[in-house]
């Protein structure tokens, strides 16, 4: 019995082996499960889901997965492989949507491997033509993908897949845009209206070009450079605001800074010493942000991939924050933050306001006014004035913040004074008055733009003192504070007279509604006439160039001294001191009573009197405004402008601002920008 038992078990085993021979069985091969289970983790299963060829440097695993139901080798295809992308598509049974967001992942694959041709390096043509035309393949099934498949983007839109397609061709059409700029459209590009700009043949293609979209600075037709936003990586920024969407994200730079960058040197005719050539008055932000379509023309996916033209077109993000596609309303990406933050980076702001006050060459020598977009009369005017020894860059997350809010970027756009901050107080107001009208005037001659009524003005530090100058009433107060402590000569008083007038006496701009004075030494601070600020200011040099236009003029108001040798002729620093005749009959100047008036004062220490209080260099009493509607008192020292809660309150008075009107353009909270860490 147990031999019979014996053989009928051999026998068993022998079939089973012959069957798992046959069949290649791995179940009767090794006498175990198909299928195994091990857990994931949540990170694990998002990289799992999310990860692919921009992220991880692998394909994404739907497109491994749609390799294998293809019968496709999928390790060859892992690698950048033309044959996999030629095959692909002949293969009968994978739905459109599956095959053309794989086939966009393989081509943005096989343009990565290749090197990008770089900005006036030798390039090889067979290879820029290879990486350009497989960013437009992975540009055009991506947009086939998006638009010519069965169902819509927004019966897709909480799809992880339909997140990476639109990451692939926003990449795709970053990599291409700047390739095409550098190595065809910069040196083939005409001289007239950028809009104008015709046809580029380039990899077998055709582009359409169209710049209408972009608000290009006045006498500008195409940028020196075009640099992706997402390839800038800042210090100093707290915040990177960008608005997620459709597109390529990039900042245009049209120009060298005319100011913070040295002006050329211009030789006069004959023997003459070579001299600067004067920088503009004002100039629009050099730097700013646009975004960049590809739009691939076709009725149906099948037309879109037989055509070899695509439409390039690029947009102004501050006007345009969506576009209609096929029947579709699709959001524009965007990035507030990356234009203004290279241009200050590139800026040398830092270095060229010390040389200013300590009159050095290179540095400057009348306000300049910086637009932060390209000027846009719908949009009001944020209006910022630095303090001593200080530049824009005392701004730099004040402006980014504002800019960053989409109710305030929609309702405003920011201007901002470089001014020299040696010179006498009175001198500087009155040429940022002149100033700021000029460029009101230049843009909007007849005045009855939004953008040149009811501006808001910020100043801090210094700033805030000339602030106060540019809404206040002189009357005869400050010509007869200063003249008549001086007992000028009346024919000497009679030469300087038209030249002295402007500074000392003035009434409120009437463009300005609203006014925020942040750390603002109205009455003058006690460090300013201090041993310390005695020794500063006679560190600080005034320029030849306003030496030779107003020197009699400051030498008249610098008076005698008991020796009866000129005195010292008075700079910024002289004007801050809380003894100076100047700042002391200003802080008695009536404001414009029209002008809605905010203060922002800092406190070294949230210990003891408000009272008594200062931030290190300005005293509470002196920063106080009676009749302000708001004043919020932050502990911190004096540049208390750049402190979260001061630009916290900046927002709220500016958005306190907007609610009093009417014309306000409504905020769009569904398309806010996305605050990112400084990159």
């Amino acid at each position: 019995m147990s031999g019979r038992l014996h053989g009928w078990a051999w026998r068993a085993v022998v079939a089973a082996l012959l069957v798992a021979g046959l069949g290649g069985c791995a179940i009767l091969r090794e006498f175990g499960p198909s299928v195994a289970v091990a857990p994931m983790t949540p990170g694990e299963t998002i990289a799992l889901q999310r990860g692919d060829i921009l992220t991880t440097g692998r394909l994404s695993a739907a497109t491994a997965q749609t390799i294998r139901v293809a019968g496709l080798d999928a390790d060859a295809c892992a690698q950048p492989s033309v044959d996999c992308i030629r095959a692909l598509p002949d293969v009968d049974g994978i739905a459109d949507e599956r095959r053309l967001s794989a086939m966009s992942e393989l081509w943005l694959q096989q343009a990565l491997a290749l090197p990008r041709p770089e900005a006036g390096a030798a390039v090889d043509p067979a290879t820029a033509d290879a990486r350009l035309q497989a960013l437009l393949e992975a540009a055009r099934h991506a947009y086939a993908y998006l638009f010519h498949t069965a169902r819509t983007p927004g019966e897709r839109a909480f799809e992880d897949r339909q997140t990476q397609v639109r990451d692939w061709y926003n990449q795709a059409v970053q990599e291409a845009s700047t390739q095409l700029f550098d190595t065809r459209i910069r040196s083939a590009s005409p001289a007239g209206d950028p809009a104008d700009t015709g046809p580029v043949e380039a990899a077998g293609w055709t582009l359409h070009l169209d710049m209408a979209g972009v608000r290009l600075p006045e006498g500008t037709t195409m940028p020196q450079e075009l640099l992706p936003a997402s390839s800038l990586a800042f210090q100093g920024l707290r915040s990177i605001y960008r608005r997620d969407g459709f597109g390529a994200e990039l900042v245009a730079v049209m120009a060298d800074d005319p100011v913070a960058v040295v002006a050329p040197v211009v030789p006069d005719a004959g023997d003459a010493p070579a001299r600067r050539r004067p920088p503009p008055a004002w100039s629009e932000m050099p730097s700013p942000s646009l975004t960049v379509l590809f739009r691939f023309p076709g009725e149906d996916a099948a037309a879109v991939l037989a055509m070899r033209e695509v439409q390039v077109s690029a947009h102004d993000p501050y006007v345009e924050d969506t576009i209609a596609l096929r029947g579709q309303a699709v959001p524009l990406a965007a990035n507030f933050s990356a234009g203004y933050g290279l241009w200050l980076a590139r800026s040398g702001f830092a270095v060229q306001s010390l040389r200013t006050l300590l009159g050095r060459e290179r540095g400057i020598e009348r306000p300049h006014l910086y637009l932060m977009q390209p000027y846009d009369p719908q949009r009001r005017i944020v209006l910022m004035l630095h303090g001593l020894a200080s530049s824009p860059e005392a701004w730099v997350n004040v402006a980014n913040e504002i800019m960053g809010d989409e109710a305030l970027r929609q309702n405003y756009q920011v201007w901002q004074v470089y001014y020299p901050t040696n010179m006498p107080i009175a001198l500087n107001q009155a040429e940022i008055r002149r100033l700021v009208l000029e460029t009101l005037a230049h843009f909007d001659p007849g005045g009855q733009a939004p953008a040149s009524r009811d501006i808001v003005l910020v100043g801090h530090s210094m700033g805030g003192v000339i602030a106060r100058l540019l809404v206040s009433s002189s009357g005869d107060a400050l010509w007869n504070a200063v003249t008549e402590s001086r007992e000028l000569d009346p024919a000497r008083l009679a030469r300087i007279r038209p030249r002295l007038e402007p500074m000392l006496r003035f009434e409120p701009l009437p463009q300005v509604g609203r006014a925020v004075f942040i750390a603002a030494p109205h009455r003058g601070t006690e460090v300013a006439g201090s041993r310390l600020g005695r020794w500063m200011s006679r560190l600080v040099r005034l320029p030849l160039t306003l030496l030779e236009g107003f020197g009699d003029v400051i030498q008249a108001l610098a008076g005698d001294d008991a020796r009866g040798r000129d005195a010292r002729s008075p700079n910024s620093i002289d004007n801050l001191s809380q003894d100076d005749p100047f700042v002391r009959a200003a802080a008695q100047l009536p404001i414009a009573p029209a002008v809605r008036l905010h203060s922002i004062v800092a406190r070294r220490s949230g210990e003891g009197a408000l009272a008594d209080s200062d931030d290190g260099l300005v005293p509470y009493r002196s920063a106080h405004l009676p009749g302000a509607l708001s004043e919020k008192v932050i502990v911190s020292g004096h540049s208390v402008q750049e402190t979260a809660p001061a630009i916290l309150e900046i927002r709220r008075i500016l958005h306190e601002d907007l609610a009093g009107r009417t014309d306000a353009a409504p905020a769009q909270p569904a398309r806010e920008a996305v605050a990112e860490p400084g990159r």
